[in-house]
């Protein structure tokens, strides 16, 4: 067997996403657009340790339309993960029969070191296909920010270790949801608010630049919704455009001069940049507390991650990374 075609389905605390591709030797060719919806699956798990019912009945209706589109195109196989949401919820149970009724597979519930590895095989799959004068230096370190928690995920050099390996990773309990549920919660939030938010997440990131070891990090690649709709916005976008953000190199000021003020905006304000998905718009300030803290952070621990002063912000994450990943078992099998 040359090739197969597989579907890979990330079930994110925000969002949920759907790729069907053909994998060979040479990587994935999607042959259906991909399809996402914000469905907040992880609305008040951080308190509550539970999924509603109301956010149950989004991640169902997502998944009745993605068996839709899997009838249109059938695969091998298909791969369901769940994430940070997922592995906090007491009632997961209940989601995980939900699924297996519509879509005829059960969740995989991974764990945080799992996330971060198949982010890192899809950000870095991509970079593999540029040309070797084209390629951001090595070694990489890929920054996953989702709406439950945000990976660190350093990869080799390519001397030691091959650039697509993972060398360390760190799965930071912090998300875009996360946070805004934990601190943010006037509309805008205080000063007071955003000051406990960024003790919350620089406690994090000491934890993880304890495990993972970012001083000789080569470049910086962002992956997730809040990362490349933050840099949408820094590259001056007025709406979202996959193509004029994915692969390019976003300036670190800039992106913070935008975290930053979409962080102190309004939901009425952020509503008003259509560059923000709809689904995005009450909780797109905690990512921005985050990425921008991050960059600070980085910039202060790792002068060469950023010494060109600029980012890769990628569309290709956890979902590619899943994908490739299945269709590379089964075309072993």
């Amino acid at each position: 067997m040359d090739q197969v075609t597989v579907a890979g389905v990330d079930c994110g605390t925000n969002s949920i996403r759907l790729l069907i591709a053909q994998v060979d030797r040479q990587g994935l060719h999607p042959v259906a657009p991909r399809l996402m919806r914000v469905i907040r699956l992880g609305e008040g798990v951080d308190r509550n340790h539970r999924f509603s019912d109301q956010a149950l009945d989004r991640a169902f209706e997502a998944c009745r339309l993605f068996a839709r589109q899997l009838q249109e195109h059938p695969v091998d196989g298909l791969r369901f993960v769940a994430t940070s949401a997922t592995r906090d919820a007491d009632n997961r149970e209940s989601f995980e029969e939900g699924v297996r009724s519509i879509l005829g597979v059960t969740p995989e519930v991974i764990s945080g070191s799992q996330e971060a590895s198949l982010s890192f095989l899809g950000a870095v799959s991509v970079l593999e296909q540029r040309g070797s004068d084209d390629m951001p230096p090595a070694p990489y370190l890929v920054v996953d920010l989702g709406g439950g928690s945000t990976e660190l995920v350093l990869g080799g050099d390519g001397s030691d270790l091959p650039v697509d390996k993972v060398k360390a990773s760190y799965s930071m309990n912090i998300g875009s949801v996360r946070m805004t549920e934990r601190h943010l919660l006037d509309d805008p939030p205080t000063q007071e608010q955003i000051d406990q938010a960024l003790e919350d997440v620089d406690g994090w990131i000491d934890r993880a630049f304890d495990q993972v070891p970012v001083a000789g990090v080569g470049s910086l690649i962002g992956v997730s919704g809040t990362v490349t709709t933050m840099s949408a916005l820094a590259l001056g976008c007025k709406v979202y455009d996959r193509h004029a953000v994915d692969g390019r190199s976003i300036p670190v000021d800039a992106a913070r001069r935008v975290d930053d003020r979409v962080l102190n905006m309004s939901r009425q304000e952020r509503r008003e940049l259509k560059a923000i998905h709809p689904g995005r718009v009450d909780v797109i300030g905690g990512g921005a507390l985050i990425w921008s803290r991050l960059l600070e952070r980085l910039g202060r621990a790792s002068p060469s991650a950023l010494a060109s002063g600029t980012y890769v912000a990628s569309e290709h994450g956890l979902l590619d990374g899943l994908v490739l990943d299945y269709g590379r078992t089964l075309l072993r099998e």
